[in-house]
């Protein structure tokens, strides 16, 4: 989510400008992180008072051999190798889900070279493709983000937007009803 604070900063003024939106909880770092510092502040904290008055003498000794013994063999794993690689598997990923997403810019330009009649019946066979094919995207999206499918809840959302005729409407409401297990954005 992305919060703006451009017109606080431009109107604020003063020593406190800073403090108070870095101090701001909608849109914040802390935000994000308290969770994770909360359960590192625990674990820390009960490791140090468990050493500190739980341990005797003589298994403070054996907690401290097992420090060293962690801090001496800790960096023969590759830290950062491992990280560098991890980072490169979920870039590779994010990047070929953003490839994966059909844009119809380029299809539209295909169609409108190969459909080349000046007349009006070719301009309605290219804009009816388009359409086409975009209630298609549309329909297959509403399968996978709760935002489209909550603007595009029926195929009646789909005539008002204007993806879908009402006769078009009447053919995919007869295929769910005889097929509804099956998805019909095809």
């Amino acid at each position: 989510m992305t919060v703006t604070y451009t017109s606080e900063v431009t109107t604020s003024g003063g020593f406190g400008c800073f403090l108070k939106l870095l101090l701001r909880w909608r849109g914040s770092i802390y935000k994000l992180i308290w969770p994770d510092l909360f359960a590192f502040m625990i674990l820390y904290y009960s490791i140090n008072l468990t050493y500190r008055f739980a341990l005797n003498n003589e298994q403070q000794l054996i907690f401290e051999k097992i420090v060293r013994y962690c801090e001496k063999y800790g960096n023969l794993i590759p830290l950062s190798f491992v990280l560098g690689f991890y980072v490169t598997q979920v870039m590779t990923r994010w990047w070929s889900q953003y490839n994966a997403i059909p844009f119809p810019d380029n299809l539209a330009i295909l169609i409108s070279a190969s459909v080349k009649e000046d007349s009006d019946h070719a301009r309605m066979v290219r804009r009816t493709i388009m359409r086409y094919v975009c209630l298609a995207f549309t329909m297959t999206l509403t399968m996978i983000s709760p935002k489209v499918k909550k603007r595009f809840p029926t195929t009646g959302h789909f005539v008002e937007a204007g993806l879908l005729e009402r006769d078009e409407k009447k053919i995919i409401e007869d295929i769910d009803d005889e097929y509804p297990s099956y998805s019909k954005y095809w």
